[in-house]
Order: C-alpha cells, then structure tokens, then sequence
C-alpha cells in the first residue's frame, strides 16, 4: 500500500497529523474536522511503516467511537488492524485487570463491576450498617467517586482530614473505608475502581508496568480534554518510556468540568511534554459557513484557550432562526410545528432532527407536545434499557454464576422470586456471615454454619444454593444466549411474571424485555464466538447511553447538550436560550463557569449540519416557595455574541438590541492563571432562615447550587450540575450549607 493512499483523502493539516508516527503529538481537531480519519488513518499508516498492531493502543470514550474507529482501521488496511486494542479507558482497564489484579491479593480475576445503581445500594448498606442518618448518605457516592477520579484512597482522604483545613468530611471518610472493604469482601470494583485499581499496580509493580510499556510503543488517546486526573495518570505511566504519545481534542468543547475532566490536561500538553510537535486542524466538513461563524464568534469570547478559527468548503447555508416566545408552553408549540413542517414540506425524516436543552427538567413540556401532535421521539440518556428492573434481576444471577462471592447480587435475586426468606432472617443471615468472614454463598453452603439457622429457613437456602450451583455447572457448556433462558425458566422468574397481578401490558412488556436481553447476548456472541459469560457482562457494565442508541430509528432525538457532545444531525433546535438556564445562573458568579458554559453553547451551535433553530421564552414557569409562577426572563447573552449576518429572527420578536451589554457588565477575563471570581448575584427577598437569594451553597448529594428565591421553609435552588437543574427543598431536612 503506497504511501499516496494514506494522504490522498486527507487535507494539509490532516496529512501531517498522520505523517508524524514518532514523539509526542498534540492535535488539536475542531469541532468536525474529521479527527476520527485522522486518528483512523495514523493507526493505518503506522501498521503500514511497520509497527506492529501489538504494539499499538488507541483510546476514546465510548464505545460506539471505538468500533467506528476499527471499523474504519480494518477497511483501510485489512485484517492486522483486527490486533490493534482500541477501546474505552474503562474498557482497556477492565481487560488488562482481568490479567493482572490477582497480584493485589484482594480480587480475583472473576470480579464483578459495579455500575452506578449497584454502587448506590453499596453505599446506602453501609450507611446503613454504621447508623448514620438519610441527611449524611446524600452525595457521599458523588463524593467517593471524585475521590478515586483523583487517586484519593480512604486512608490518604482520612490524612487530609487530620493535617487539612477542615473542609472534608470525617463521615465520608468512615463510610469510604467501609465500602472499600465491602467491595473486596464481595470481589467487585465499581466504575471508578477501573482505572483507580490499574495505576495502583502500575505503580506498585514496576516490572507489570514495564511489561504494557513495552506492549503499547504507540498511544493514541481522543478527547483529550475530557479526561481526569486518574486517567491523565494513567495515560501518562504507559507513555512515559517511548514518549510515542499522540492526544486529541479541542479544548473549545471541554464542558464535563463539572464531573471531574481537567481541561489543562490539554492546554499544558507541551508542558508535560516539551518536544511535543502541534497540528491544528481547522477545516470543518460538517457544518455551513454561517453556523461556523457564529459558532467562531461566541467561542472568541472565551480566554482560556488555544486560538483556532474553523473554516470550510461546505455551501454558506441559511441564516440560523431565531424565535422568541411568549411563554415557554408557546415555545414548545413554534418548535413541534416547525419540526412537522419540515418533514413534511421539506423531506427530513424525524432521525435528522435533534432537540437539545441545558438541564434534563426542560423535556418534559416538548415530550408533552410531541406526544399530543404524534411526533416520534426518543430520550436520550432516560431509563436505560440495563437498568430495567427486570433486567437487573437477571444481570444479578449472572453476575452470582460467574462471582458466587457477590453478596450485593446474590441479595437481589435470593427471594426473587418469593422463596419464604422473611427481612429478619435475611438480616440474622447477613450478620452470620458477616461475623463468619464469609461470603452469603459460602455460608449457605456451610452445612454446619447452617445448622445455625432455623429449619425451614435452612431448607430453602439450601434449595437456593442447589439451583445456583446448578447454574454454575450449566455456564460451563451453555452458550450465554441459552445459559439466559435457563435461568429465566428454572428459577421461576417467568412464572413470577405470568403469574403476577400487575397489569397484563406491564408483564408483557418485561416478557418482551427479557427476550429483547436475550437477543443481545446473541448479537454478542455473533461478535464475539468464543464470548465467556463474564466477557458478556464487562460487555454489559461498559454500555453507554450512546451506545445503545439507534441512530436509524426514525425519531426525534431529544437530549442535553452534554448528552450530544460528539454527534451530529443535519437539523438542531437549541431550546431555551435564556440567562439563568443557558448559561445556568450558577455560573453567573465564576469566570471559569460560564466559560465552561460557553464552551457548551458552542458544542451546541456545531451539532448542526443544515439548520440550526434557536428558541428563547419571555416567560417560563418556575418553582417559588408556595408552587410555580411564571417569571419573566431575558435573552442568553449568548445570543448577543452572534453576529447580525448569521442570525435572523423569526416570528413576532426582533432580535434584542444592546449587543454584548449583559456580558461587558457580568463577565471579566481572569488575572491569573486560575479564571478570577466575580461577583455573585446581589442578595434579595431577606429571609429569617438564614439563606437569600443570590447565596452559593453545597448540597451533599447535588454539589454546588444558587438560591433563586426562599419562602417560608422551602428554598428554590439551581445547581450547576445539569443532570440536576433547579430543584425545591425543605430547609429542614436539606443537607445544605452556605460557601
């Protein structure tokens, strides 16, 4: 394969990006131009010059990227693209743990991962178990979490306690200590333990961090800017020998601030690696020219980052419209209507448009409207299909046949369905074991322990242990597919729901679930021939929402702008646009966040392909102390940034005048190198409990939040988290407390 082939389809800045094999290697690819070929096609050229796929491993951030970027790699050089690991962080950490955590001698290589909810009922256990109150398990999961994103362990976190300044948490750092220790005794890692767990023995043993030296000469790693501490660790233990580093990303489109991801991984690249060679690519293949100029010109406004200005062939395109609205219920109305007309007066199938909002509270009143007018939809990042209950249910066996010591999974499924085992005697079971030093299995299945246990209790335990023993002996012959419907039949679980007094629609839609999970192990195994039950389930735990998305389906797709980060529609409606929801009123007093909110304005714009929609209400209803009320709002600032020759109203609103006023009044470029504060907003509508509007606070759980309004004891809170958004509160049992 000549040389010509891996640059005749790439432009100048994309040709030296995969010219340059050798050292390390910053580009940083705008949104849009084409930073998949790139990365592609240098995995491809390495090959070419003779580096071996051994020795090469790429990284991205989910999965569905990973398989188009080998897809891609093995149509371009063939079969020895097939040996090049290509995968997720969490992904490349689960397998290479599998090989190597044997050594810590506190797991097996039958772990069991922990997603999300399973880690919850962990944490709410031990708060549980340690008498501590509701108010002091709120955010204690978020808490530990970022803990590990940052390589804190227990015992580091419960030194800073003692020598810090008293802004930790004693108690977090007590049920941190337990939760580990539960996590051990269960043999399982939660998410974050992935990555945690790997740089742990990367560090404590040398020789296994020599021996992925030596196996990964050649590092690729996407999105850059998104990644943490423990990841930018990571990436750095494994390239530090060979320095054959290549990153990329966009600093512009770094918005997950707010869950861990460091931008300045990114901009001090050259710092961490002076030699370091810097290719911007510039030309965008996705968007018109007027959407690339408005989008150029809000992100201008930004000052930490590193100049670029996306340019493109495409064709100049429409004006972006602009609609304001009286109200925000009038506002679903101009967008459902406008969403019909296109499809059909224009020819767009509903799959071409994407509705994209600031907080997940906005869809309710669009999924409303697009109901009543029959326009499909489809949420994205809602119940994921894996978090179905009964999907859940019967993950939870799995999980027990391929790691018998998983006490957290074996508790879900002991009495489902029903086998007679009361709480109180699954409590006196728990504690037994517990004060055994052994696993619930190994418990059960200790005659003499047993014997401990009244009769007809025993009876059915040991009737439990039998069938779970059983299944564990047909894992080692039955295809996953099969091993699935074993279960489902020889446990009772699909007679439990035939014979359940729920609504008949309700247990046939769990019916059509549970084969719906039985067609994925399947395509699993179509994937992966020789795919093993517990390669299933890593398979299972590293599914994103994006992942499981269908990008054929026929349906409007309705999500956050962090949701949409990495996707493209040839149709976006950026819903409302207003000070206080985009750009959220708590980043209304730190530069550095309403950067960041910026920067999510300007992933927003350049999502669209064709036509870009952007909507804005006047009015929009609100939470108060006493219910809700409609508030008057005012235009996002952002709107002001984009230039008048891009940007045209529609409906009965003109577009406001007074260009920049609000962001020249609020907003100042930061002094040092940390962005400055500014001011918050100013305090009003004083109240006796203490708290105002215009406060910052911290929530346990929810993290750092504005006061909007208070009355009586309830207090109206906008947090700056978006999964959360504006909440309402008791201030007598809000764990709460000013900044």
């Amino acid at each position: 394969m000549t040389e010509q082939f891996f640059f005749e389809n790439l432009n100048p800045e994309q040709q030296k990006a995969v010219d340059c094999l050798d050292g390390p290697l910053l580009v940083m690819a705008g949104a849009g131009s084409g930073k998949t070929r790139v990365l592609t096609y240098r995995i491809a050229n390495l090959i070419a010059q003779g580096i071996s796929p051994f020795n090469i491993l790429a990284i991205t951030f989910t999965n569905k990227a990973a398989n188009e970027m080998k897809t891609r790699a093995e149509k371009l050089i063939g079969e020895p693209a097939k040996n090049v690991i290509l995968s997720t962080f969490h992904s490349f950490c689960a397998r290479l743990l599998r090989r190597e955590i044997k050594i810590t001698n506190q797991f097996t290589s039958s772990f069991a991962i922990y997603d999300a909810g399973d880690s919850r009922n962990l944490v709410k256990k031990c708060v549980k178990e340690l008498g501590f109150g509701e108010k002091v398990y709120d955010g204690v999961q978020s808490k530990i979490s970022k803990l590990k994103n940052k390589l804190i362990t227990p015992e580091k976190y419960r030194e800073e306690i003692l020598y810090g300044d008293g802004s930790n948490d004693i108690n977090v750092a007590t049920i941190y200590e337990l939760y580990q220790k539960k996590l051990q005794a269960n043999n399982a890692l939660d998410f974050d333990d992935l990555i945690f767990k790997t740089v742990q023995i990367f560090r404590d043993h040398p020789d296994i961090l020599d021996k992925y030296q030596e196996r990964f000469q050649y590092i690729l790693i996407d999105e850059y800017q998104d990644t943490n501490v423990a990841q930018y660790v990571l990436t750095n233990l494994l390239a530090v020998k060979y320095k054959n580093l290549c990153v990329v990303g966009d600093a512009d489109q770094s918005i997950y601030g707010w869950r861990g991801a460091d931008m300045k991984n990114i901009l001090n690249f050259k710092r961490d690696y002076p030699d370091a060679k810097v290719i911007t690519l510039e030309q965008n293949y996705r968007s018109t020219k007027t959407i690339l100029e408005a989008a150029n010109a809000v992100i201008q406004n930004n000052f930490e980052r590193i100049p670029k200005n996306l340019r493109t062939d495409n064709e100049v395109g429409e004006k972006i419209k602009f609609c304001t609205c009286e109200t925000d219920r009038l506002e679903t109305v101009a967008v459902a209507q406008e969403i019909k007309r296109l499809v059909t007066q224009e020819n767009f199938s509903y799959n071409d448009i994407a509705l994209l909002y600031r907080t997940n509270a906005q869809s309710r009143l669009f999924e409303e409207k697009f109901m009543q007018l029959e326009i499909p939809y489809l949420i994205v990042g809602g119940l994921k299909f894996y978090d179905r209950k009964e999907i859940k249910d019967i993950l939870a066996y799995l999980h027990v046949i391929a790691n018998p010591h998983d006490d957290l999974h074996l508790m879900r499924i002991i009495n489902t369905p029903r086998r007679g085992l009361g709480a109180a005697n699954l409590n006196r079971l728990t504690e037994l074991a517990t004060a055994n030093e052994l696993s619930i299995m190994e418990f059960i299945t200790d005659k003499k322990l047993l014997n401990k246990l009244q009769p007809k209790f025993r009876a059915s335990l040991q009737s439990f242990a039998a069938m779970m023993m059983s299944f564990t002996e047909s894992a080692k012959n039955l295809s996953v597919d099969k091993l699935i419907i074993t279960v489902l039949d020889e446990s009772g679980y699909m007679r439990m729901l035939r014979d359940s007094k729920t609504p008949k629609e309700e247990n046939v839609s769990r019916e059509e679930n549970l084969g719906t999970f039985v067609d994925s192990a399947k395509e699993f195994l179509e994937l992966n021939p020789t795919g093993t039950l517990q390669e299933f389930l890593n398979h299972i735990a590293l599914i994103t929402d994006l992942d499981a998305m269908d990008e054929n389906e026929s349906r409007v797709k309705l999500m956050t702008v962090h949701a949409a980060k990495g996707l493209e529609f040839p149709v976006v409606f950026v819903v409302g646009m207003e000070d206080g929801i985009f750009p959220h009123v708590m980043s209304f007093g730190s530069s550095a966040e309403l950067e960041e909110e910026r920067r999510a304005c300007y992933v927003a714009i350049t999502r669209a392909k064709k036509k870009l929609y952007i909507t804005a209400a006047d009015n929009r209803m609100s939470f108060t102390g006493t219910g809700t009320e409609m508030h008057q709002k005012k235009i996002s600032r952002f709107i002001e940034e984009i230039p008048d020759e891009c940007i045209e109203s529609v409906g009965t609103k003109a577009k406001p005048p007074q260009r920049k006023s609000i962001l020249r009044s609020t907003y100042r470029p930061p002094t040092a190198h940390r962005p400055a504060q500014v001011k918050s907003p100013s305090k009003k509508s004083a109240s006796s409990t203490g708290y105002h509007a215009g406060d910052v606070i911290n929530h346990r759980k929810w993290g750092l939040g504005l006061v909007t309004s208070v009355s009586g004891d309830r207090i109206i809170i906008s947090f700056s988290n978006p999964e959360v958004g504006t909440k309402m509160l008791s201030l007598k049992y809000a764990p709460i407390n000013k900044v």
